[in-house]
């Protein structure tokens, strides 16, 4: 192809697979036919055009594209739009209406109408999944609903779907406030139920915030970037952002390592600011989910992690323990789940993560004798099944039975013992130096 050829193909297929690279496309006189691009949302027409040309190109946009893309916005800079009604009219002439299933018609509706529409059903679905928090209804009583109750282990995963169904209808309700916000009075809103509107979109957001944080959860943003975008764009004015902090990136548990719990409460859990069992079931659900998240590379550590951050908790429910002193201790906690090992695993072995994991979960059984089941023992036993590893394993091992294999027949060299082996094999299997 030509250079120009070759850089159009290119553009194209940014446009197509990395929309986030390729936001923007200017052409004259094409792609308005026999393209399609799921990503693309918005088409700004600046050329004169009727019948199937301008229907062909107003459906550049009509292809969904996940959750997050429901519809396509036209930005109408030629007055086409009393033509639309002809092309569509002469479009469907030629459908095929004696096909078996669905009519194929195409209909147009009243953006203000369906707008209006989404927005209220946004806000009675996230009515709806609020509905069973426990009154007052506070901060607290969401966290114990959508995060569960921090003594139990399993709770937090159990919740998830409660979770997810409230950050994607909150998403919805950006979405349709987002697309009517400008159009509120228009859509037959009185200036009390626009006060009322934004309070409650207004809630909505902040809250979803709350449960994320309580919960420990990193949300992949793309599904709400344009909505976001559009936001910011029509709403907020804003100088260019000045750093105050260089942990403005790091989640709560790798703030407190690095700032001291007062420092992390101050900056991620500054909304929750008097509300002390909020923060502090904030705190357990996020060491919890690092818990749950490392606890196949290392089950002995994170199970002793689990057991200590358990008796932290009832301590605090009880009353047993002071504020201050609860505060040092899950702060505690959260800086041993985060560094991966404890005071009493060998400094030669705390550089190797998993080293640490072979350490921690080699036992008696795992050594020939009583003898050998010493801590020199178990570091000497844990080194020699790290070199053995590293000498028998091949690339993409994971996942493929033959060398697998290989990988246990070195364990069992070592070990002696099949249920060891197994045992063993899966916490090698999660160390991602192997």
């Amino acid at each position: 192809m030509t250079r120009t050829e070759t850089y159009e193909e290119r553009a194209k297929e940014l446009f197509i697979d990395q929309p986030a690279n390729m936001k923007l496309l200017i052409v004259v006189d094409k792609l308005l036919t026999g393209f399609d691009a799921p990503p693309c949302t918005y088409l700004y027409i600046d050329k004169s055009m009727q019948d199937h040309g301008l229907f062909q190109a107003i459906c550049r946009t009509n292809r969904l594209d996940g959750d997050d893309k429901e519809f396509g916005h036209i930005v109408d800079y030629k007055g086409l739009f009393p033509k639309v009604e002809n092309a569509i009219a002469v479009y469907t002439s030629e459908l095929d209406h004696s096909a078996p299933g669905p009519d194929p018609e195409v209909l147009l509706k009243d953006r203000l109408e369906v707008a209006r529409e989404r927005l209220e059903n946004a806000l009675e679905t996230l009515a709806l999944i609020c509905e069973p928090v426990e009154p007052p209804r506070g901060e607290l009583e969401h966290i114990q609903y959508f995060c569960g109750n921090t003594e139990i282990e399993a709770d937090l995963e159990a919740r998830a779907p409660f979770r997810a169904e409230l950050y994607k209808a909150t998403a919805s309700l950006v979405r349709a406030f987002a697309n009517i916000s400008a159009d509120l009075n228009a859509a037959g809103y009185s200036e009390p139920e626009v006060a009322r509107i934004r309070a409650k979109t207004d809630h909505y957001v902040k809250l979803r915030e709350v449960i994320r944080l309580a919960s420990g959860e990193v949300l992949d943003l793309k599904a709400y970037e344009a909505d976001m975008r559009h936001l910011i764009d029509t709403y907020i004015e804003a100088s260019e952002p000045r750093t105050i902090s260089p942990f403005g990136e790091l989640s709560l548990i790798e703030l407190i390592v690095k700032s001291g719990i007062a420092e992390a409460i101050n900056a991620q859990l500054g909304g929750l600011r008097g509300n002390r069992d909020a923060i502090a079931e904030t705190i357990e659900n996020n060491v919890r989910r690092k818990i749950i998240k490392e606890h196949l590379a290392d089950p002995a550590f994170y199970e002793s992690m689990s057991e200590l951050l358990d008796e932290v908790i009832k301590l605090r429910k009880a009353n047993a323990i002071s504020y201050e002193d609860y505060l040092k201790r899950v702060a505690d906690v959260a800086i041993r789940v985060q560094a991966g090992y404890s005071d009493e695993t060998p400094v030669q072995l705390r550089n190797s993560p998993a080293l640490r994991a072979l350490y921690s979960n080699l036992t008696m059984k795992s050594a020939v004798d009583e003898e050998t089941a010493s801590d020199d023992a178990r570091v000497e036993l844990a080194l020699r099944i790290d070199e053995a590893v590293r000498h028998v394993r091949s690339d993409d091992w994971r996942g493929h039975l033959a060398r697998e294999r290989s990988v246990k027949r070195a364990l069992y060299d070592i070990l002696l013992d099949d249920a060891e082996v197994e045992r063993i094999f899966l916490i090698v299997k999660a160390q991602s130096e192997y």
